[in-house]
């Protein structure tokens, strides 16, 4: 594990330190033999320095440069790869059934229905759809229900 470097902040006033908790050196990890507090020697870290080596053991220690892939080469390399043909995938995973009520939308229109004609269980959202609903002939409440894969019930 490499030596923890302090970190000292200077400011535009000489004598005042702009950080004012200091943590004293490990006697473990200060380089000295002697051990105890006082036997290591703190180097002043100028702010330039410490951005171009941020981390002690990540991507930047080992001075690689990260490269972005988009989708396409994403998907490209996945395709490489030795998949089985019972391996999980995103299409192959199922999920639990939600906790949530499934949402119920309008037959007419598509949005979100609050209510459902009793006369011909088609759901709506509004008044005008309520009079719309109510004027349709029953062959074309059937092929709404028959959309929506529900039972007709339209006497």
């Amino acid at each position: 594990m490499a030596a923890q470097i302090p970190i000292v902040a200077t400011t535009a006033i000489p004598g005042i330190a702009r950080n004012s908790k200091k943590r004293p050196a490990s006697p473990s990890h200060n380089g000295s033999s002697t051990g105890g507090y006082g036997a290591s020697k703190k180097k002043k870290v100028s702010a330039s320095s410490f951005a171009q080596h941020s981390g002690h053991g990540g991507a930047v220690a080992g001075k690689k440069n990260r490269t972005w892939k988009n989708l396409k080469q994403i998907l490209a390399s996945e395709r490489a790869l030795p998949w089985q043909l019972n391996d999980p995938n995103y299409f192959s995973i199922d999920a639990p059934p939600s906790f949530k009520p499934a949402k119920k939308y309008s037959d007419v229109s598509g949005l979100l229905a609050n209510y459902t004609d009793p006369q011909s269980k088609l759901r709506f959202s509004s008044i005008e759809e309520f009079s719309y609903i109510r004027r349709l002939p029953s062959d074309v409440v059937t092929g709404y229900l028959a959309l929506r894969k529900a039972t007709s019930i339209v006497p």
